[in-house]
């Protein structure tokens, strides 16, 4: 370590970034690969009523066209597996996977995709968490998580309220709204699957979590996991996006049942459809403070839309609930915080995990609190942030290592002008 601090330590994938050296997904091929491609559902809420593939299975050139009934164990997930591999009867979601087909050319397969007919029954689709949790609602996974729609609720209370607002000489209370965002990152999802000569899978892939992927995959094709081998090539961007499985297992079963290699890669478009987003998330928030600016309570209410599928959505709504007071010392507060299902694409790990869509709201709220007290943005901070000492909202002593302070005296200059107070 004392080798590596203060000196300038070299990346270990610089230099092949550097010199084009480095191996992504779709850089690796192998001979007499076949190519794969996944069919997904137009609809946000259906059912599959008429799934019809012979003609896909007989155009020339297709090795392989696969349906839910071809999985042995059809559902995966992070947390839950609630997710399918290939979707048996209910679609969830726009981009819910139903077929997949390999042939001799991506070309070929696109071809047999289009060739496969389906017949669906259009269900009422719920895209708003605040429908979807009222009483009557539709659960979406009834089989899994019951009949509401929410999967996650978490409630933080600390202090008296009732004695914080009674303190309270101004109060702020707002509405406030993040929305979905897409990873985007430069590397749409590629991987090359094939059953090597002692019959093992091995899957080559960018993902987040190899481990995670090599049991998934065991658990759907019914096969031991040490009959399962993931090796993560350069990831070309992921922030939390290749955290949940992708094509790993729909090429994982095509060249278990073909017996050769199997490459898929997504283009943009699918790409957007094959993977989580950030959590959007609607937030109510209610302050008081005292004259001096002082804060003595606060109510939030914040509501994560987990879209189809469960994926990390627990997680980052607590993690919303723990970081809702954002740096600061409340004594009297009650957070709410939801993950529900909706008929939206799936939300899952991105960047911040839940910790940053809460900024937006509890800065807002201390911006509007120095207009209302007549005091400048920078001193209602520092007269609440937290320091050595403090207590959070869950009860967690900061021992030590709390810069806040040094740091917002040396950046203020640069964001606040004296005399801000308007």
């Amino acid at each position: 370590m004392t080798s590596v601090i203060g000196s300038r330590a070299v990346r270990e994938d610089a230099w092949g970034k550097v010199f084009g050296q480095a191996k992504y997904p779709a850089d690796v091929n192998l001979p007499g690969q076949i190519y794969g491609v996944v069919l997904r559902s137009p609809h946000p809420h259906a059912r599959i009523r008429r799934l019809d593939v012979r003609k896909a299975r007989e155009l020339t050139g297709v090795a392989a066209v696969l349906t839910a009934s071809d999985v042995p164990h059809n559902s995966h997930g992070v947390l839950f597996r609630d997710q399918p591999v290939l979707v048996s009867e209910r679609i969830r979601m726009v981009g819910d996977p139903l077929v997949a087909v390999a042939a001799e050319s991506p070309e070929t397969a696109r071809e047999a995709a289009r060739l496969v007919e389906i017949e669906y029954e259009l269900l009422p689709a719920l895209f708003n968490p605040e429908e979807a949790m009222r009483p009557g609602a539709p659960a979406l996974h009834p089989e899994v998580h019951g009949e509401s729609n929410v999967l996650y609720h978490l409630p933080v209370v600390k202090g008296d309220l009732a004695k914080g607002w009674a303190s309270a000489d101004v109060v702020v209370e707002q509405d406030y709204s993040t929305q979905m965002v897409d990873h985007a990152f430069l590397q749409p999802e590629a991987v090359l699957a094939q059953v090597d000569e002692r019959g093992h899978l091995v899957v080559q892939a960018a993902t987040q979590y190899p481990h995670y992927d090599r049991g998934e995959i065991a658990h759907a094709l019914g096969i031991k996991v040490s009959r399962v081998q993931v090796k993560t090539l350069s990831v070309g961007g992921s922030f939390g996006g290749r955290e949940d499985i992708s094509l790993q297992l729909v090429a994982a079963l095509l060249a278990y049942r073909t017996l050769r290699p199997v490459k898929m890669e997504n283009s943009r478009e699918e790409s957007f459809y094959s993977h989580c987003k950030r959590h959007p998330m609607t937030m109510h928030y209610k302050t008081g403070a005292t004259r001096e600016g002082k804060l003595v309570a606060m109510e939030a209410r914040i509501v994560g839309d987990a879209g189809a599928y469960a994926s990390w959505s627990p997680n980052i709504l607590r993690k919303a609930a723990i970081h809702a007071t954002g740096p600061y010392e409340i004594p009297n507060l009650r957070v709410d915080s939801y993950a529900v299902f909706t008929n939206n694409p799936w939300t899952g790990a991105m960047r911040g995990f839940g910790a940053a869509q809460p900024v937006l709201a509890y800065e807002s709220q201390m911006e509007l609190l120095a207009k209302k007290l007549k005091i400048s943005p920078v001193e209602i901070r520092l007269r609440n942030m937290f320091r050595t000492g403090s207590t959070t909202a869950t009860g967690q002593a900061l021992t030590g290592s709390v810069g806040l302070e040094e740091c917002l005296q040396k950046v203020a200059p640069f964001l606040w002008k004296e005399g801000d107070r308007e």
